[in-house]
């Protein structure tokens, strides 16, 4: 018997999500439902600023709903563009938040949320359960498929002073509603459907083979698994497939619903590193360093890599074999992706011994299936980067 299914658990989802083509449609009545008279959409300032954000609020002016944008949030989002955000929304007496994006400006909305209903710096809430109660109604609409912030009660934000990703985690962050319209994601670049759709993969793979697994989140992870396995390719070469766009659209909200209940392990600690001291992006992070972690921690969970070999293609009977063919699944659909490489973010074999340092600090490395402490994590930078 699976030992999951006799650990004690607690499983909470108060998201409600709006799946499908014109979902948008849907966003003034449910403003209307949460009494919000004035909301702030909470954005960047590239493609989505420009080409999505007139698509969404074209509905808002045929029902005659005020908005102000701040369009400032950058990838890997900072202290200082939360805090912007925040100051903006009070000048503005907005009464609403609606992020529009990626994970960054979701990151950020959810952070700013607890700056402009309760007051205080940013630095006030970091770690866990800071904020004191209830938000402003709070919207997400995805226009990626990787970070499944839409469905989780975390922030991870940039620390600029410290040069390191924190974290903000409330029960309160939960957004009132995700609207999943994969119509989006069509415009979306072929390397950024890449690398979010591998961010996906990783928080599916991490969520079912870290400590914390636990039953709901196993289900929602393996499914996860399955739909970006059979979808990524056709998403990033072939970009109107819709059938494609909206298995990854799904599948990163499933794994977000996964890893938030169970958690990630050292894949992300290692890309939040690198993150923090490159800015490169998260989810190249996460394709470049997910088949090296796998691979380090094979033996420590044999069974559950099979699993996902198997869910990937493998027809290995042999347990071990089949969660050999998982790496090596994983690496071949990075190669076909297209996706960087450890050299091209530019890493410094002189970094290393830091990067494993704050890797290490990280507060899901005791997540992780074998475990991890910094010589570890130094070794397996080299790994990777002498690869």
């Amino acid at each position: 018997m699976n030992p999951n299914v006799t650990k004690p658990f607690s499983f909470e989802l108060p998201t409600k999500i709006e799946f499908g083509k014109g979902s948008i449609k849907k966003l003034p009545q449910l403003l209307k439902e949460f009494n919000v008279k004035k909301p702030l959409f909470v954005t960047g300032s590239g493609s989505t600023r420009k080409v999505l954000l007139p698509k969404v609020t074209v509905y808002l002016e045929e029902a005659g709903i005020e908005y102000a944008v701040f369009d400032k949030i950058e990838a890997n989002p900072k202290d200082y563009n939360v805090e912007e955000a925040a100051k903006f929304a009070i000048e503005n007496k907005t009464d609403g938040i609606i992020a529009l994006g990626g994970g960054s400006p979701i990151d950020a909305a959810k952070a700013a949320s607890a700056i402009i209903t309760y007051g205080g710096s940013l630095k006030d809430y970091y770690g866990r359960w800071k904020v004191k109660g209830p938000v402003q109604p709070f919207i997400v609409i995805p226009t990626t498929a990787g970070s499944g912030s839409e469905v989780t009660f975390s922030s991870v934000i940039t620390d600029t002073n410290e040069q390191f990703k924190k974290t903000v985690k409330s029960q309160y962050f939960g957004p009132k509603v995700a609207l999943l319209d994969p119509d989006l994601l069509v415009s979306l670049p072929a390397s950024i459907t890449a690398a979010t759709g591998i961010d996906a993969l990783t928080h599916a793979i991490e969520a079912y083979s870290c400590t914390e697994s636990e039953p709901v989140s196993d289900a929602c992870a393996l499914y996860a698994i399955e739909l970006i396995s059979e979808s990524i390719r056709e998403a990033v070469f072939n970009p109107t497939n819709m059938d494609a766009r909206s298995g990854m659209l799904m599948g990163s909200t499933l794994a977000g619903i996964a890893f938030s209940h169970s958690d990630v392990a050292s894949v992300h600690c290692m890309a939040e590193a690198m993150g923090s001291l490159y800015d490169a992006a998260h989810g190249v992070c996460n394709a470049i360093l997910l088949p090296y972690v796998m691979e380090y921690s094979l033996d420590y969970a044999v069974e559950r890599y099979a699993r996902i070999g198997r869910i990937m293609g493998s027809t290995a009977a042999d347990d071990r074999q089949a969660a050999k063919d998982a790496v090596e699944i994983v690496k071949q659909m990075v190669k076909d992706i297209k996706l960087p490489t450890l050299s091209d973010i530019g890493i410094k074999k002189e970094d290393i011994d830091k990067l494993a340092h704050m890797s290490e600090e990280n507060g899901s490395t005791p997540s992780n299936p074998r475990p991890m402490t910094k010589k570890e994590y130094v070794e397996l930078f080299n790994i990777a980067i002498n690869d």
